[in-house]
């Protein structure tokens, strides 16, 4: 399956995905690619007016304002994501947090700082995974599949100074995949940790500030690399219907 620069593969229609982190970036990348290749998207963001501005521009999609560091978030959001799918085949956790911004050096990071980006990166993915796990297994019993997919970072494996907070979250939540596929993919659960690269969104910009844009990957672009890996894990949908 060839990837068209920007564009969703095929093999996605009719399938139910929820994304963390979907007003902006890889995120609503994601969302708009979804959302045009005829599947049916549910993305949560924490900031109310963004939520209705992208769900009013992509109409049939399903706006869910909360925040994933927050445990109290977790099963408001749950509910909601499987209430208005009516179940999940797809679960992609794209929120990031960069810890302290700008960046700084570990020993100049506040515990503040790295608790959030742990919150953000690492537990509420894993809170939101188990919240919809019994969802994904009966997709996966279905025989539609189920998939987890983390976004990751290189800095998830290499150390880089000044991104500690961030590559020790990521790479917590890269092994956490892995430990999770190992469990779950013989009940049909499959768990996925993506890389995207550097790309043209507010994070990196706000991690990089002087950054040329035009250096980096654009959002689109990781976002339809990200859909083929989901799509390639995916029995044909077709198949289960």
């Amino acid at each position: 399956m060839s990837v068209i620069p920007g564009v969703a593969p095929s093999g996605v229609k009719g399938l139910r995905v929820a994304i963390t982190g979907g007003t902006s970036g890889l995120g609503l990348a994601l969302v708009d690619q979804l959302h045009k290749a005829g599947a049916r998207v549910a993305f949560v963001a924490r900031g109310r007016d963004r939520v209705e501005a992208v769900q009013r521009r992509y109409p049939g999609t399903h706006g869910i304002v909360g925040d994933i560091s927050s445990k109290d978030a977790i099963y408001p959001i749950a509910l909601q994501v499987l209430g208005e799918l009516g179940g999940l085949d797809v679960l992609v956790n794209n929120a990031s947090d960069l810890g302290p911004a700008p960046l700084a050096l570990l020993g100049d990071t506040e515990c503040e700082e790295l608790e959030r980006a742990l919150a953000t990166n690492l537990v509420g993915p894993f809170r939101l995974t188990k919240a919809v796990l019994g969802a994904l297994a009966a997709s996966a019993r279905e025989g539609r599949g189920a998939v987890v997919l983390n976004v990751s970072s290189d800095a998830a494996v290499n150390a880089y100074p000044t991104w500690g907070a961030y590559g020790t979250s990521k790479a917590a939540l890269h092994h956490m995949a892995r430990v999770w596929d190992e469990e779950l993919r013989e009940q049909g659960v499959r768990f996925l940790s993506f890389d995207p690269g550097d790309m043209d969104t507010p994070l990196h910009a706000l991690a990089v500030p002087d950054a040329d844009p035009s250096s980096l990957k654009r959002p689109e672009i990781a976002a339809a690399e990200l859909i083929d890996a989901i799509a390639r894990t995916l029995p044909a949908l077709e198949a289960a219907q």
